[in-house]
């Protein structure tokens, strides 16, 4: 994309660029790359992290000191662009589920951030030098890499360069909420990414903090349930298809819980699923809850859940239109679907939701004691 040229805007020629590198801008630039530098081999996005390195760090940063540094960093290049801290957290946080969704097409060097530009972005496409970090030159070529850090390298994989970059690209199109909506949809031009990066912004705002990936069962421990693994197995009714999800048989009536911090994307009847709600998390995942009896009142779309939140109870609804009852036994149908950018997959919740049941089972026991 190329960059709009303003007055104030992202240094258009070099005396701009001279003038930004004061003491001050320094001083503070380089504080911030300081305080960042020991967690830049991390990852921490809710999910496994997979080491490369064929021995793993004798001091591994903690997972809330990692968050504690992306906080940093947001809030630094925050103040440089005058982007809310949790905009640009948003912005990051989509772009690791993309790279997760697509790692060979996005690889690059372990580091706080997960946003990634291509090379000939970063320099600009018609650059002849491909490994150009010059700001000036970059610039020339409309390429989106910035100097961030105040070093005067355009560095595609410094932590400050990278994040700066990105902000600079939003930044132009202004600083209300719709001027942001515009300036993702012209660098992403794709409204799902639109949407994700909104929802994970009400999300970080919301809660004031990046530590949100913890999880619960979806329904009460200690409570009459069952279930198995039953993912890809063969449905038939509305035409053969595999089962995208995991049954829990339960009575009628037993509370549905949210098993995320995430926000509430649909609600309503569905020919196959029911009475279902549709939960996006900050993985990028939509966690789907069908064949429900009702919801809970207090749940709307566009609100926010915390892992535990009654949303609605079992039941036996759908296979039909709108109120169809007991085709099957009582059960809860629990699915996870993941965002590749353009469109979204199945895979099977059986892992995670035995993961989730030892894990509440152990804070539950440890409680106790």
């Amino acid at each position: 994309m190329c960059i709009i040229l303003t007055e104030r805007g992202c240094f258009p020629v070099q005396q701009h660029w001279i003038t930004r590198n004061t003491y001050g801008f320094c001083l503070k630039t380089l504080l911030a790359g300081a305080l960042l530098l020991p967690f830049l081999p991390a990852d921490v996005h809710g999910e496994s992290v997979h080491q490369t390195a064929p021995a793993a760090q004798a001091t591994e940063p903690k997972p809330a000191d990692i968050f504690a540094a992306r906080r940093h960093l947001y809030e630094s290049i925050g103040q440089m662009t005058q982007i809310p801290w949790y905009r640009l957290a948003a912005i990051d946080q989509y772009e690791r589920t993309i790279t997760r969704a697509h790692p060979k097409d996005r690889k690059h060097p372990e580091r706080l951030t997960g946003i990634f530009m291509t090379a000939p972005a970063w320099r600009g496409w018609l650059n002849p030098d491909e490994t150009d970090q010059h700001p000036a030159s970059i610039l020339f070529f409309n390429g989106n890499g910035r100097d961030g850090s105040g070093d005067g390298v355009a560095d595609p994989n410094n932590d400050l360069d990278v994040l700066y970059s990105m902000a600079s690209i939003i930044q132009q199109y202004g600083s209300k909420q719709e001027d942001f909506a515009i300036g993702l949809w012209e660098y992403y031009h794709n409204s799902r990414a639109v949407q994700r990066i909104q929802q994970f912004a009400k999300l970080y705002e919301h809660f004031d903090t990046l530590d949100l990936f913890g999880h619960a069962f979806p329904v009460p421990l200690g409570t009459n349930y069952s279930y198995r693994s039953t993912w890809g197995t063969k449905r038939s009714w509305g035409g053969y298809r595999i089962h995208e999800g995991t049954d829990i048989f339960a009575p009628h009536g037993l509370p549905v819980r949210s098993t995320c911090y995430g926000m509430v994307e649909i609600k309503g009847w569905n020919p196959f699923g029911g009475w279902r709600i549709g939960i996006r998390d900050l993985n990028n995942h939509y966690h789907y809850y069908a064949h429900l009896s009702g919801f809970d009142k207090g749940v709307k779309i566009g609100d926010v859940v915390t892992p535990g939140q009654v949303v609605g109870w079992v039941g036996s609804s759908g296979y039909g239109k709108p109120g169809t009852q007991g085709k099957f036994p009582p059960h809860l149908h629990y699915g996870i679907y993941r965002d590749s950018g353009l469109h979204e997959w199945s895979f099977d919740p059986y892992p995670l939701l035995r993961h989730w049941e030892q894990d509440e089972r152990s804070q539950k026991n440890k409680k106790s004691k």
